[in-house]
């Protein structure tokens, strides 16, 4: 089989520590098979040749937080699109995901078994996935799309087969409705632990099922081979009451606090923070029919977010990069390391972020996340060294190829 030696380019693997030159990465199959000095490759002389053309060789680009189906639109547009149409919308999704370099992603609701299945057996272009098929919510909290009037409104129908009803109340139907996202193929298990922005009836700070609803929630997943469960988790109290019950990543994070913090840090959890979220909110409130209430709520926190970035980053928290993706136009990924870095976070450690320590997050890190051989042939390169200029990674253009599993997915040199 022949190889492919990629070369001429700054060597950033993932660990953090800092670029190098004069290496090259060497791809086998589906695997890497060697990084290191070029002088120290025996080169066969049939190998592929990739010229990095002096740009930086990374991992593929980990997002621990989309909804792969689904992108914010107008509700006029969500009411008059025929339900399949969004199956041809998600190739879309998933094509621009890939060009901006993003190469896994865990799925944080709304994506059923058969997409992923899709991109499995070649039939799609996407990235590799890790999903938790629809969020457990309570009656009346973030997820519940039951509007004021009484018309049940979601972003994401869940009434279709493949995605379970997330609604439940009370430890026998948390442990039901679990198990039914289990059934349908979830590999994380995802619930809300307290209200959002987007959500009709409630607030970022509520908190939303008791400590004895999450501890079963948690126990479920472990009793299917160790299935970890991640929290959409804002104010502070759902924070430490998903942190107490074992649960392993807190999403989004608005108010986390000094103690939180420790017991993030005491636990071994990990924070997600989206960024990108609030501030595309925001932005695109009137081109995509934010609610009004939607845009208040974001006013009113999207300081404190920064804050709670800069205090888990500064107290130690293990931090993988999710963006909400879906909330926000696909493939504008990266722009959460530009984002996370005017918060307070080292360039370099934020490249850590979306690749090490994303890929530990989903339980993968032996498969991807580095460039190490024998792992997994996911590899980024982009046009300079993005430790410099962490904010042109938000521009296709800058992420001139992309490898995933050993197949060439973009080429723009």
């Amino acid at each position: 089989m022949t190889k492919t030696i990629i070369e001429n380019g700054l060597v950033i693997d993932g660990h953090g520590g800092a670029p190098r030159k004069g290496e090259v990465v060497v791809v086998d199959g589906n695997k890497i098979d060697y990084v290191g000095p070029k002088s120290d490759y025996n080169v066969k002389g049939d190998e592929v040749v990739v010229d990095a053309e002096g740009g930086a060789v990374l991992p593929g680009f980990i997002d621990t937080h989309v909804h792969m189906m689904m992108e914010y639109s107008p509700l006029s547009e969500r009411l008059t699109t025929p339900f399949s149409y969004r199956y041809f919308q998600v190739q879309e999704y998933m094509k621009e995901t890939l060009n901006a370099g993003v190469t896994t992603v865990r799925d944080a609701l709304g994506t059923d078994l058969g997409v992923k299945k899709a991109v499995q057996n070649g039939l799609v272009d996407g990235p590799r996935m890790q999903l938790s098929i629809n969020a457990l919510t309570i009656t009346g909290g973030h997820g519940d799309g039951t509007q004021l009037n009484g018309d049940v409104l979601d972003i994401q129908p869940s009434d279709f087969r493949g995605m379970p009803d997330g609604r439940c109340d009370g430890v026998a139907e948390v442990r039901k409705k679990a198990r039914e996202m289990l059934r349908a193929g979830a590999e994380v298990l995802k619930v809300h632990a307290t209200g959002g922005v987007l959500s009709p009836t409630d607030h970022p700070t509520f908190t939303q099922f008791s400590p004895e609803e999450l501890e079963a929630i948690v126990q479920e997943g472990q009793y299917r081979n160790g299935v970890k469960v991640m929290a959409h988790a804002q104010g502070s109290e759902g924070i430490k009451n998903a942190v107490h019950a074992g649960i392993h990543s807190i999403e989004h994070g608005i108010f986390v606090d000094e103690e939180a913090a420790d017991l993030m840090v005491e636990n071994g959890t990990y924070l997600v923070p989206t960024l990108l979220a609030p501030v595309s909110v925001l932005e695109t409130a009137d081109e995509k029919g934010m609610p009004q209430s939607a845009v208040d709520k974001t006013k009113e926190v999207i300081e404190s977010h920064r804050k709670s970035v800069k205090l888990a980053y500064d107290k130690g928290v293990k931090i993988a990069m999710g963006t909400d993706a879906g909330v926000m136009k696909h493939g504008t990924n990266l722009r959460e390391l530009a984002l996370m870095n005017e918060a307070g976070v080292d360039a370099m450690d934020t490249i850590v972020m979306t690749t090490k320590n994303a890929a530990e997050c989903l339980g993968w890190g032996d498969q991807v996340g580095t460039l190490e051989a024998g792992k997994l042939a996911d590899v980024v390169i982009t046009k300079g060294n993005p430790v410099e200029e962490l904010d042109q990674l938000q521009d296709h253009d800058y992420i001139r190829y992309v490898m995933k599993d050993g197949q060439v997915e973009k080429d723009a040199r």
